[in-house]
């Protein structure tokens, strides 16, 4: 360590040349909110002089063009893109996403403790830097069946000795907070010391502030102006959320500006790989909050230096002596127009490419594909899940269960205790909606969930998931199976290249379209179905939750 040091205090002087300099750069000076002209140089991947005249063993000239500092997204699971770890990489990297903060929930509800290490190992080889931070509540409640069984502060505690975890993750257990059950407490106290994530959508008053006093210090969940305004008020950090199903850009992005940007941030929570595509990724979200009115330094620096400093990742997220070189170079900072990425001071395009080993969790679909009888709810008055797209908080509605636009929707228990389906009822798909979707994408405990109109359509969406060990599936009326896409790792993710994924989802988009169904993304919109951890209405494997009351409670009305 002191040799590397000697180093950089060398090459700063100039008494031996740096590595590489980006003469005649327009940085951002993150701490300032302002632009500087300069050459930014560094040695061993470290940032050591922004001043003209150090030599180097290479130079760049930037001609005048902007350079801001990586950008970081501070709060995914990489489960939600469908990719492995390298494949993520490989599609966020060279957007200038350099840094993200990652909650492995989605595979721990699945094979357990495994699914946080694999995350854990894919950070020690990956070249773009991945944090983690440990799942805190698997399973999310008490009213569904996952994989893993329940994950216990004395497995999580340990695994903080792993050089890439950093924190508790998201605690969604806000009942298990605000009533003081030991399980939780234990959880919070085994972290005192480190970043620990919330998960407290609409929650405010008396109630947040008991929860904020815990140590629990952010929320994605945030989907309104006067809820961001408090959570900032009462200390926590805001992460603005644009994933492919839940879109809080729009909402909030016009209440970030320089005051409250070193308490507000982006993440991407759950966005698939087309959209990753076709949109951007972080860089989307920077794009969409300029084109809103927030001043680009204040952008770039609530994409970089604020969720760096909040989870303590030391020399991260800005321009300047003895900060790591992670840079993006823009074509128009405006429109965030990545020209090139630096990622500890390499160009990505000449990074080795990282092969992180992908774990192998067989086939974890080991449900029996159910009798169409068994995929049929209650006649007449019925309790009703209303989607609103492009949000995961949902209405609760009564109507007649053949009322016009409502369909069937059901959730099947996938691994083995052989439990019959839960059944109930939900409205948004479509006024001409028919066949089925299916996925084994159900959050967080991953039972296979399906909608339809037919039982027997239902049926055969749910046996073609079983058949290829999960993944996203479409069936037209009839029962014939229009577009399929198998996820064998976990029924959550596939080594298949990101084109490859790609593809199937356009494929997959196109064929829910063509049976009615209006939802611009019904995968990941149907995964949420069965989340009970945001309101209002929720089905499991266990039956429909009132999650503003948090119990089962009749499908019938």
């Amino acid at each position: 360590m002191k040799d590397r040091i000697k180093r950089r205090i060398d090459a700063a002087m100039g008494q031996i040349p740096c590595d590489l300099v980006l003469r005649n750069a327009r940085y951002l000076d993150v701490f300032n909110l302002q632009w500087t002209k300069g050459d930014i140089a560094w040695i061993d991947g470290v940032i050591v002089g922004v001043e003209g005249g150090l030599k180097a063993a290479r130079t760049i000239d930037l001609k005048g063009r902007e350079l801001v500092p990586g950008f970081v997204d501070a709060h995914v699971h990489i489960e939600s893109s469908l990719m492995t770890t390298s494949n993520f990489e490989k599609a966020v990297l060279p957007r200038g996403t350099t840094t993200a903060i990652c909650d492995p929930h989605e595979l721990a509800n699945v094979i357990g403790v495994g699914g946080i290490n694999y995350f854990l190992d894919a950070a020690e080889v990956l070249s773009m830097r991945l944090k983690v931070m440990l799942s805190s509540c698997v399973p999310a409640t008490t009213f569904e069946t996952n994989g893993a069984g329940e994950i216990h502060v004395g497995q999580l505690v340990p695994l903080m000795a792993r050089e890439h975890a950093i924190g508790l993750a998201e605690m969604m257990n806000v009942p298990g907070v605000l009533a003081g059950e030991d399980s939780v407490l234990d959880k919070l106290v085994g972290f005192e010391r480190a970043p620990i994530d919330g998960h407290s959508p609409l929650l405010s008053g008396q109630a947040l502030s008991a929860y904020a006093c815990t140590g629990i210090s952010t929320c994605h969940e945030v989907s309104r102006p006067d809820e961001a305004l408090e959570k900032i008020r009462k200390g926590m950090a805001v992460w603005i959320r644009e994933g492919s199903v839940a879109k809080n850009l729009a909402t909030l992005a016009p209440l970030l500006n320089a005051a409250n940007s070193v308490s507000m941030g982006f993440c991407t929570d759950d966005r698939n790989p087309l959209d990753i595509a076709e949109e951007g990724h972080i860089d989307y979200l920077i794009r969409g909050a300029i084109a809103r009115g927030v001043p680009p330094e204040v952008a770039y620096r609530a994409a970089s230096l604020t969720p760096a400093r909040h989870y303590r990742l030391g020399r991260v997220g800005a321009i300047a002596p003895g900060f790591d070189a992670d840079l993006v170079v823009l074509s128009d900072a405006t429109q965030c127009e990545v020209s090139r990425v630096f990622r500890m001071g390499v160009p990505v395009e000449e990074l080795e490419s990282t092969r992180a080993r992908f774990v192998d969790t067989g086939n974890t679909i080991r449900a029996h594909t159910p009798l169409a009888s068994e995929l049929t709810g209650p006649a007449g008055r019925v309790h009703v899940i209303r989607v609103e797209s492009g949000s995961l908080i949902t209405g609760h509605e009564i109507l007649n269960h053949d009322s016009p636009g409502v369909a069937r929707l059901s959730v099947l228990e996938r691994y083995g205790k052989r439990t019959p389906p839960a059944n109930g009822y939900v409205i948004g798909f479509g006024e001409n909606f028919r066949g089925a979707i299916a996925s084994s994408v159900g959050h967080d405990s991953h039972n296979l969930i399906v909608v339809g109109k037919n039982p027997d359509e239902m049926r055969a969406a749910l046996a073609a998931l079983i058949d290829c060990g999960g993944g996203f599936c479409v069936v037209g009326t009839g029962g014939a199976v229009l577009a399929k896409l198998p996820l064998p790792i976990g029924g959550l993710m596939t080594s298949a290249d990101p084109d490859q994924v790609r593809n199937a989802l356009v494929e997959l988009r196109q064929a829910s379209r063509s049976i009615g169904c209006e939802l611009p993304e019904p995968f990941l919109q149907l995964a949420f179905l069965s989340l009970p951890v945001i309101p209002k209405l929720k089905l499991t494997d266990r039956g429909l939750v009132d999650v503003e009351k948090f119990r089962l409670i009749s499908v019938s009305a």
